[in-house]
């Protein structure tokens, strides 16, 4: 035979093999697995004296994300990782949505489920929706959801699943035409909905055709409030925290929240191991945003509502055997939006071949980051919220209260005002992160102080002085430059001694403008009865 022809027979038989490859590939299964108001600090890999041994192997095993940046509240983290979209884009800079609001996810956007569905992946949702259900089709089965379990609204009684005194626990599905099929679960009342998560993710688990890929997205509500949990669980995991404690009892709970939430992603990944599918299984695990009502952001400042490190940055990290490198803190800057794009890309995803738009994304590509400590992104739009954007009475107070007090460029003098925000539609602010650098600027910033480690309150740092004693919280008016790379604890504000930096960053701010999606008038109304349906027709 010529040397010609062996040459042929070569490049036929890999041909051949790298077609067999191909077909053998399998796209990785993703598990996304969301805390609610999950302190910073509260979890054993981050140092915290909770007991999280299952998450805290599986953080050590794999890369734990030490600046993975979510937003500040519930409704927009979860806008923006279902979407690969900043807040601004999808309407959610407004903040949560409210339980009888008529508002939701617009449909024009391809939520995360639909995008894995149309490439072949078998989707489930089970807890915490909390993205719009006022008709039908915001509801999670017709967002790209095979199943969902679980809630529509937010925080709820964990025994007896209400929110504001109607009942809100379901388990649905659509049938062979296509119908939605709502399953009210009233015979859950008085189960701890933890537990019924857990149980119902390693149901769908272990029924998985594993010849398939699998999506499944597991968004517990612990440890966000109401505190409670049982007696049998709280002496079994939080008898540790002394009778002395301040505040004893709501610590205690919410300590044994976490755990039992520990205990049930162990079993998670004990369902995935013994289904075969934990090798080529992504798993992601992160907070929604930090801590607010006993819990500890140590050593970042703030909590939930505030756009400070402490309200925003997740508690975070990423297992998988796919990793290319394995057990290390990852620094990088990244955020929410770019599971998305990362996702998209990991599956192999073409938007532009299928009929619906794909919208403009935020997120970047982040695999190469986490898998092998490549640098990706240097900025990241953490809020930014105009009056001018709101068609209804509440963006004139915003107007009312910038021009009561306003922002000095000159003098970067800063106003504080004693109290709680009232409401996040009063602000008008803009907050943004480029490489070690961070800028808030405008009114109606709420700015807070530290977490101690044991997240106590008696320990919490004052840092505003009213004349009448220290403050926690403060509303404050102006210009804040802090340098995260030597500042992590945002303390020193050095907006006075660089102010070619303050101005390069606020030269951003008219491009971030022209993309923010301006909030109709909301509208409130609910459905009558005991039980959150949706009440909207389209």
């Amino acid at each position: 035979m010529g040397v010609r022809w062996v040459v042929v027979l070569q490049l036929i038989g890999a041909l051949v093999n790298y077609s067999e490859s191909a077909e053998t590939i399998k796209p990785p299964n993703i598990v996304i697995i969301v805390a609610d108001d999950l302190g910073y600090n509260d979890v054993g890999f981050q140092g915290s004296n909770v007991s999280t041994p299952n998450l805290d192997r599986l953080a050590k095993e794999g890369v734990i994300l030490k600046n993975h940046i979510v937003s500040s509240s519930c409704s927009p983290t979860r806008a923006a990782l279902m979407t690969g979209r900043y807040p601004i884009r999808t309407g959610f800079w407004k903040g949560n949505i409210k339980p009888n609001e008529e508002y939701g996810l617009g449909l024009d956007e391809t939520l995360l489920p639909e995008m894995l569905k149309r490439n072949g992946y078998v989707t489930h949702g089970v807890g915490k929706w909390h993205l719009g259900m006022h008709t039908w089709d915001h509801t999670p089965v017709r967002r790209g959801f095979v199943t969902w379990f679980g809630m529509y609204l937010m925080e709820q009684n964990y025994f007896t699943h209400t929110c504001g005194g109607k009942f809100d626990f379901r388990e649905d599905h659509l049938d062979e035409k296509g119908e939605l099929l709502d399953n009210i679960r009233t015979d859950l009342t008085g189960r701890y909905n933890t537990r019924l998560f857990t149980d119902k993710a390693v149901e769908i688990i272990q029924d998985h055709e594993v010849n398939k890929p699998l999506f499944l997205y597991l968004a517990y509500t612990a440890p966000h409030l109401p505190h409670q949990a049982s007696s049998a669980d709280v002496l079994k995991y939080a008898s540790y925290i002394p009778d002395s404690a301040q505040d004893v009892g709501e610590r205690r709970q919410y300590s044994a929240m976490i755990s039992v939430l520990d205990e049930g992603v162990g079993k998670v990944e004990q369902a995935l191991s013994e289904s075969g599918i934990m090798d080529n299984t992504i798993l992601l695990f992160t907070s929604d945003n930090g801590a607010y009502h006993f819990g500890s952001n140590y050593p970042l400042r703030g909590g939930k509502r505030s756009f400070m490190e402490g309200g925003v940055r997740g508690a975070a990290f990423v297992h998988s055997r796919l990793l290319e490198k394995q057990g290390y803190t990852n620094s990088n800057l990244h955020h929410v939006t770019d599971w998305y794009v990362t996702l998209q890309k990991l599956v192999g995803d073409q938007p532009q071949k299928h009929e619906k738009a794909q919208l403009p994304l935020d997120g970047v590509d982040i695999w190469g980051s986490i898998s092998r400590d490549e640098s990706c992104r240097d900025e990241i739009l953490y809020e930014l919220r105009d009056p001018s954007k709101r068609l209804d009475t509440d963006g004139k107070r915003a107007l009312k209260n910038s021009a009561k007090y306003p922002v000095n460029l000159k003098t970067f003098e800063a106003k504080y005002r004693k109290g709680r925000l009232g409401s996040g539609d009063s602000q008008d602010l803009f907050v943004v992160r480029w490489k070690n650098w961070k800028l808030f600027f405008g009114t109606g910033l709420l700015f807070q102080g530290w977490t101690s480690p044991s997240g106590q309150r008696n320990e919490y740092r004052q840092f505003a002085n009213y004349g009448d004693g220290t403050h926690n919280w403060s509303i404050v008016s102006g210009t804040f430059l802090f340098d995260l790379a030597t500042d992590e604890r945002e303390e020193y504000n050095v907006a006075q001694d660089h102010p070619e930096i303050v101005h390069m960053l606020l030269d951003k701010k008219q491009g971030y403008l022209t993309n923010v999606k301006i909030v109709p008038k909301r509208l409130f109304s609910g459905p009558p009865g005991k039980v959150w349906v949706p009440w909207v027709k389209l």
